[in-house]
């Protein structure tokens, strides 16, 4: 019927335009384009119509340049559903007021999708080829601005409009030629200090960094001495970035081509054309990441190479792989962090490209000192930078990672000062070093002797102390992580105030709920600054306790590594005990690779991907962490994906930390979750590295065959272990597969990584690699041995007394956790 009654009141219309046809100035209700007419801007510069595509008989409805004689459009419309040649297509306003693109007077084929009711409605082309639809007061309720297509013009915004949820971006197109989508965006990141980048599908190849304001002349090779200024906004409605030039006469526009390079042009009236001022990436030291942490590109005769940002304070990870030109791992501290009070320091480096904002936090409204102390309020801080010179000094920028993607510039060529935190045995060996102008640290050596032999006295007096109590009053599971000292000595992390997380979850409102587990309800929220969290909160009636609380506490917040979940602080205030984490967009892993639907969204590649991701965040905890830390707990519902669908483990409410000398420890109050304890531990309490490895392992033939290892049934099998085993004697792995990915997946992958798996549920906790060795042979660098049947422990009696769901951030809670197990 709405078809119907669209037809009938353009077709009467349309005729008189065929014998009308103009340059509008409006489109109303009653005046409305056909493929004769154009719509103008008020100076002539742009106007909009129907085009024809260069090598086909496609129109598109678009934006383009009138006064010039090569035809550019720098926006279309209908980009995926171009129209046919035929006659009869038309562009009107329909009540309540949208624009609405018809083909054959009755078929919608784009429209704005305004909801707004505005009686009256009216539309114009700026002079900024901007397409501007208007209630009767003047009032914009759509602007095509708000929908980039592949240009960048002067006035148009890119960020994000929190406000209205509006994502603004460019996006490429198909071909040179073709208007329909392409692989490649430019924009920024959500929730995140502006940062943009371009990014073929989910893959960043290139970024541009921190957003500033910023003022410059000239735009080479072009003959032009242009003055640009570039206007960052970043506040709770909105993080937008645009830019504008004096010269208005000037054509200039930026576009984000097929190839996904980011190109300024700007038109030579004399040569009748386009000139290419700048293009992004400009050269191989501009692709992302391409020196990995804490390491900088340069160019030498065209040949590249990386250097540690500073090769006195840092050192490749692996000297030998930095000899042969590999330089996947980046560099390191050449002295380890400790976060002790006072032990250390910030080193500024200027003239740098700031690192990739994806794991940092910022706050506009604090200055330089308070930033400083913000940082070293946080051990998982590991730099500090005011983003925007031009803000007088406020704004204050925090990373939480390693530093990625840097690059150093020579003086006078662009950069920002970074104050990158370092032990303060640092700043003592390189006293020339450049420091961090007007700091209050003046060292002297034998103070600092004096001060560590000090602490050490009293370190060893302590560690003495704490051995002799806890001899003389043994626990269930020993002195492993001691949760008895002060909240001040525990907490290496910020304390939020109660009202401050009541605030940032709308008073924990029903609709921020994400889930509840055993530990409580987990809750979504905004902090101030825009930044997301999930902020979990213990229950009354929690069958965790505080033990387990600031157990999550004490040992999260040691822990740095890019595949684990992010303790950003807590809180405690009465009976109030809160934990906030980064917030996971999407969620826990289970409710992709269990969910019918959801399954189709993880193919084998992104499968891989996440196998391997777990695996090096249990190498770090099991080895290369200043703790050594046994999980306990490790499940699919306690596997985080973040925007990129990297994974991330979390719940460390029940992990346990091993000295130095200690391989496996054992106790009679067994912890877990069924279906991923080894055998040793839910029966005789014995656990170690080994035990992770074997949940891991059950971890990995859950994501291959996107079937649970609990509650599985097939034919004499009652665990997904067993039917696993019966498939790989046969010959007949590749059957394990979950069939969304079958046509997708790499078999060679696949049966590595389910051989990985069986090797990893062996029964026998001795007979299990750990988990560096399984690292490499998941990468194909070691020959894998045969595996032996796995554990059947399930069919054993267990006398459970407890039970719980799972207890993470944004996971499912169709699982049973093992609280407490009296182990035989």
């Amino acid at each position: 019927m709405e078809v119907a009654a669209i037809f009938l009141l353009a077709f009467p219309l349309l005729f008189f335009h065929k014998r009308n046809a103009a340059e509008l100035v409006t489109i109303s209700a009653s005046r409305f384009l056909t493929e004769q007419d154009t719509l103008v801007s008020e100076t002539g510069i742009f106007e909009l119509g129907f085009f024809p595509e260069d090598s086909s008989r496609n129109i598109y409805l678009g934006i383009r340049y009138k006064q010039i004689t090569v035809s550019t459009l720098v926006w279309v419309a209908n980009r995926n559903q171009p129209l046919d040649s035929t006659a009869g297509h038309v562009l009107k306003i329909t009540d309540p007021g949208a624009l609405v693109l018809l083909s054959n007077i009755s078929m919608i084929i784009w429209s704005s999708n305004t909801t707004t009711e505005s009686m009256n409605a009216t539309a114009k082309l700026s002079d900024t080829g901007n397409l501007v639809l208007m209630d009767r007061h003047a009032k914009v309720i759509w602007q095509s601005f708000d929908y980039p297509t592949e240009h960048w013009l002067p006035g148009m915004k890119i960020g994000y409009d929190y406000v209205r949820g509006i994502n603004w971006q460019l996006s490429s197109w198909k071909t040179g030629q073709r208007p329909v989508v392409g692989e490649f965006t430019w924009g920024n990141e959500i929730y995140r200090y502006p940062d943009d980048k371009i990014k073929q599908g989910s893959l960043v190849v290139f970024r541009g960094g921190p957003w500033r304001n910023e003022r410059f002349k000239g735009i080479s090779p072009m003959s032009r001495n242009l003055t640009f200024t570039y206007t960052t906004i970043v506040n709770k409605s909105e993080a937008s970035y645009a830019y504008s030039y004096e010269n208005s006469s000037f054509l200039f526009r930026i576009t984000l081509s097929s190839s996904g390079k980011l190109e300024s042009w700007g038109w030579m009236e004399d040569g009748n054309k386009w000139e290419v001022g700048v293009s992004f990436p400009k050269d191989i030291c501009d692709a992302y990441n391409i020196c990995h942490a804490y390491a900088s590109c340069s160019l030498n005769m065209n040949v590249q190479s990386c250097d540690c940002l500073d090769e006195t304070r840092f050192v490749p990870r692996s000297k030998k792989d930095w000899e042969m030109a590999d330089w996947s791992g980046g560099c390191v501290r050449r002295t380890p962090l400790e976060c002790r009070n006072g032990s250390e320091v910030f080193i500024k480096y200027a003239n740098v490209k700031l690192p990739d904002t994806s794991n940092s936090w910022y706050n506009m409204s604090m200055n330089m000192q308070e930033c400083e102390a913000e940082c070293l309020k946080n051990c998982t801080c590991t730099a500090y930078a005011i983003p925007d010179s031009t803000l007088g000094g406020r704004g204050c920028l925090l990373w939480f990672d390693d530093l990625l993607d840097i690059r150093v510039y020579t003086q006078g060529n662009g950069g920002t000062d970074i104050f990158v935190r370092m032990d303060s045995s640092e700043l003592v060996a390189q006293s020339n070093s450049s420091q961090k102008q007007g700091a209050k640290i003046k060292i002297i050596l034998p103070v600092i002797f004096a001060g560590v032999l000090f602490i050490c006295f009293i370190s060893i007096w302590l560690w003495y102390a704490r051995k002799k109590k806890n001899h003389a009053e043994p626990t269930e599971e020993g002195p492993i992580l001691d949760v008895s000292k002060s909240r001040e000595e525990t907490m290496e992390l910020p304390l939020f105030s109660f009202s401050a997380i009541a605030n940032a979850t709308a008073n924990f409102s029903p609709d921020n709920k994400l889930g509840e587990g055993g530990f409580g309800p987990v809750y979504k929220g905004v902090l101030d600054g825009g930044k997301l969290v999930a902020v979990k909160r213990l229950s009354t009636k929690s069958s965790q306790g505080t033990e387990e609380f600031m157990n999550e506490v004490i040992c999260i917040s040691k822990l740095q590594h890019r595949n684990l979940v992010k303790l950003l602080g807590c809180c405690i205030q009465g009976d109030e005990k809160l934990l906030i984490y980064e917030y996971m967009p999407n969620k826990s892993l289970d409710l992709f690779i269990f969910d019918k639907t959801q399954s189709m969204l993880l193919d084998w590649t992104m499968r891989f991907k996440i196998i391997k991701g777990i695996a090096r965040g249990l190498v770090y905890l099991h080895q290369d962490s200043r703790l050594r830390i046994i999980h306990r707990d490790l499940k699919a519902s306690n596997i985080l994906l973040d925007h990129d669908m990297n994974p991330k483990i979390s719940d460390f409410g029940i992990a346990r930390s091993f000295g130095g000398n200690e391989s496996q420890a054992n106790t009679e109050r067994v912890v877990g979750t069924y279906g991923y304890m080894s055998p040793e531990y839910a029966v005789d309490g014995i656990f170690s590295v080994k035990s992770d490895a074997f949940s891991f392992g059950v971890l990995v033939l859950e994501i291959v065959s996107g079937k649970r290892n609990r509650g599985f049934t097939e034919q004499e099998h009652n665990n997904l272990m067993g039917h696993a085993w019966t498939l790989y004697n046969e010959g007949r792995s590749m059957d394990l597969i979950d069939a969304t990915i079958a046509e997708s997946c790499h078999p060679q992958e696949v049966l590595r990584s389910v051989e990985v798996g069986l090797l990893c549920v062996q029964q026998r906790a001795e007979d299990r690699p750990n988990m560096s060795s399984v690292i490499m042979m998941l990468g194909g660098e070691v020959e894998l041995l045969q595996p032996k049947q796995p554990a059947y422990f399930m069919e054993r009696e267990f006398l459970v007394s407890k039970f719980s769901t799972s207890t993470n951030p944004g996971s499912s809670t169709n699982e049973l956790t093992m609280t407490e197990v009296e182990a035989r």
